[in-house]
């Protein structure tokens, strides 16, 4: 992966901040080089720094004090790092993260996937034709309120629909989420790629998201120039594009943009997401004061602001059922957690007092 041609930058570029200088002398790593992490495999990693590339791997002491899943490397992060052999290094120790995009992990198992970390911007890829879910939409807006990143939504394949229909679908977004910036582009015809390229901004950091096929890498490449990321052909079976993108990966596109591309995600279960929740159905939770009772369950209580709002047409059914099933699983997915926690700390108590009874029992 090392990339010997790598042209030298400077740190800003890659997105390092007066933050994260001070909190490198604060914790006194001036010993140790800076990197970004732009791969991560298992317990691999590439790193970036100003200068190289490097393939690189964690101390022991870094794996064995770490407490969860948030305690490790993921791409996106800034790292303190040596170099120990040509293009190889060791990470000592892991930045603080502005930002943390993350999701419910795909399975039965209620565990967090970290999607990628010091994020900016969200891009959210849906394409016009079958892949568009208004719903799915504000599960990702979801997912990037409750990290304080900034969501754009990206309309792909507008050349697919005519321009009377695409109007009609921009309508309906507008009515029901209020506030995002919108972009519509077509990899095929170029068109608004050139609005895409005058939105991004040198050193900050930009993450696509999207189902696969929608045409995140491909958008990516138009970007950049050059074929960045492997791309394939839309299938007329189905109607959108293979999925090719099999990891994350962050890039600096010759603007000075900084991009991490995602593999297509077919779920995105929420998490701890209260807050994310309130922002982006910020219109339903201001309709909620307005109850009569404080405990409204907003099912058959009388004067219920949010059941009368929806009767006269005033708030979208769909978006309401859509918060709905969101906030039950964000309840299930906390309980889930919370258990887990409890269960942890039963069973180290009980190793505990397994080793004092046999301490006590040597004597």
């Amino acid at each position: 992966m090392f990339n010997a041609d790598a042209t030298p930058m400077k740190l800003e570029d890659l997105g390092y901040t007066e933050e994260l200088e001070g909190y490198r002398k604060e914790r006194h790593l001036e010993v140790f080089d800076v990197g970004r992490v732009i791969l991560e495999h298992k317990d691999k990693y590439v790193i970036k720094s100003n200068t190289a590339e490097y393939n690189a791997e964690l101390i022991g002491n870094l794996r064995f004090t770490a407490e969860s899943r948030y305690d490790l490397p993921a791409v996106g992060d800034w790292v303190a790092f040596s170099e120990y052999d040509e293009n190889r290094a060791l990470i000592h120790a892991v930045y603080p993260r502005h930002s943390m995009l993350e999701r419910q992990a795909a399975g039965k198992s209620v565990q967090p996937q970290i999607i990628a970390t010091n994020i900016d911007y969200g891009l959210i890829v849906q394409s016009v034709n079958r892949d568009f879910n208004i719903n799915r939409l504000e599960r990702y807006l979801t997912i990037c309120n409750t990290s304080h990143v900034t969501p754009i939504i990206i309309l792909s394949k507008i050349d697919l629909l005519e321009e009377e229909k695409l109007r009609a679908l921009l309508a309906k977004i507008k009515e029901r989420i209020k506030g995002i910036a919108i972009r519509t582009i077509s990899n095929v015809s170029h068109q608004g790629l050139h609005d895409m390229a005058n939105l991004v901004e040198k050193g900050k950091t930009y993450c696509l998201l999207g189902s696969s096929g929608v045409g995140k890498s491909t958008l990516l490449n138009k970007l950049s120039g050059k074929e960045l990321m492997t791309t394939a052909e839309i299938s007329a079976g189905i109607d959108r594009g293979k999925h090719v993108t099999t990891h994350r990966e962050l890039v600096v596109l010759p603007n000075g943009g900084i991009f991490i591309d995602n593999p297509g995600m077919r779920e995105i279960g929420v998490t701890d997401t209260s807050v994310g929740l309130e922002i982006t159905f910020d219109e339903i939770v201001e309709l909620s004061q307005n109850c009569k009772f404080n405990n409204c369950k907003h099912t058959s209580e009388e004067d219920c602001a949010i059941r009368n709002a929806i009767e006269k047409g005033e708030l979208d059914s769909d978006s309401y059922a859509n918060f709905q099933k969101m906030e039950k699983e964000r309840a299930f997915f906390e309980s889930s957690i919370e258990e887990k926690r409890k269960k942890d700390k039963n069973f180290g108590k009980m190793i505990k007092n397994v080793k004092k009874q046999r301490k006590q029992n040597k004597y």
